[in-house]
């Protein structure tokens, strides 16, 4: 068979299934298949040398209304496989805080709320909220409880920043941009930057992203200024950026996850609520300032059963990685 009809007949398998191709031939291509290396899936390091590490976990109210059983209902409360989970983050010592990044509740009510709040009590540690459309649907109750939706904060010498692609249409425009332009002026003393939002700004139906697709694009301009305006912004500052999203994984066969480095810029979506590969990620902070990821997943026995998170490219990136396997192979086998 050639190379270009294997790699056609790739091109239709599902992603998940693409991925998981990828994965062996990473592994394979680099002689990582001891038993000692696969011990090692999660994490590429120890506790020893973390200095604190922080979650964020997407679209955490779960389920989307057309995936209820007759008998269930919404009822205020965090996705159940996440908060199945919150005894491993109660467990860690070195996670100090978490952001949820957006769509934390599904109906914006003051009952709903509240809820949320019982459920958050419980983590153990206090959690930032970057909002997604679901919890602005009502703007004046969720400001009036938590305040201002775009800022930022410092925890020890690294900046994270909230964003809310709400107000605009997924536009950060105008007081939001000039917020984001005067945060970032001065970073003489940041290491690293995390900047939080819901949406998935570099998402387009043309771009490589394509396949990654957003929970839903309700309310997005025909034209978004990621690319043209925040992304040169972020691209310019001379510190290693991290973009989590987190409206991704509501839909059983879609994309739950994502990571792409270029650069000095890396992007991340990760999300729950599809119930097969729902996710969240846990960041750590190295002693020399490098960030290592663990991708959790929530469905099943297994937390590290999705790998690493460096795993789940676009897959146009997957694509080319199989197309070189099998040209390779192919090359050495003729």
């Amino acid at each position: 068979m050639s190379t270009n009809i294997c790699y056609l007949k790739l091109t239709h398998c599902r992603t998940h299934i693409v991925a998981a191709v990828s994965v062996i031939v990473v592994y394979t291509l680099s002689g990582l298949t001891s038993c000692s290396n696969e011990s090692e899936k999660r994490s590429d390091t120890g506790s020893s040398g973390v200095r604190y590490s922080f979650f964020v976990a997407g679209h955490v109210y779960g389920k989307t209304s057309n995936r209820y059983k007759a008998d269930e209902k919404y009822d205020g409360r965090l996705h159940p496989p996440f908060r199945e989970h919150f005894g491993l983050i109660r467990s860690n010592p070195r996670i100090e805080f978490g952001v949820f990044s957006g769509d934390i509740v599904k109906n914006a009510t003051s009952e709903n709320w509240d809820q949320v709040d019982r459920d958050v009590s419980e983590l153990g540690v206090p959690v930032h909220f970057a909002v997604g459309n679901h919890d602005v649907s009502d703007r004046d109750l969720y400001e009036s409880r938590y305040g201002r939706t775009y800022y930022s904060f410092n925890h020890g010498s690294d900046l994270f920043v909230a964003l809310d692609p709400n107000l605009d249409h997924w536009n950060i425009s105008g007081l939001q941009l000039s917020f984001l332009r005067e945060v970032l002026a001065d970073l003489d003393s940041v290491t690293n930057l995390f900047v939080i939002c819901h949406q998935l700004l570099w998402w387009d139906s043309t771009n490589r992203f394509a396949e990654v697709k957003p929970n839903s694009t309700d309310n997005r301009a025909d034209s978004v200024n990621f690319w043209s305006t925040v992304e040169p912004i972020l691209r310019g500052v001379n510190h290693p950026v991290y973009l989590f999203a987190g409206d991704i994984g509501a839909h059983p066969s879609w994309r739950s996850c994502m990571y792409y480095q270029y650069e000095n810029i890396t992007l991340i979506a990760s999300g729950m609520g599809g119930g097969t590969e729902d996710n969240f990620v846990i960041t750590n902070i190295m002693d020399d300032g490098s960030v290592t990821f663990e991708l959790v997943a929530l469905n099943g026995d297994d937390v590290g059963a999705l790998g690493k998170l460096e795993d789940h490219p676009p897959s146009e990136d997957i694509f080319d990685l199989v197309r070189d396997f099998w040209t390779r192979l192919w090359t050495t086998g003729s």
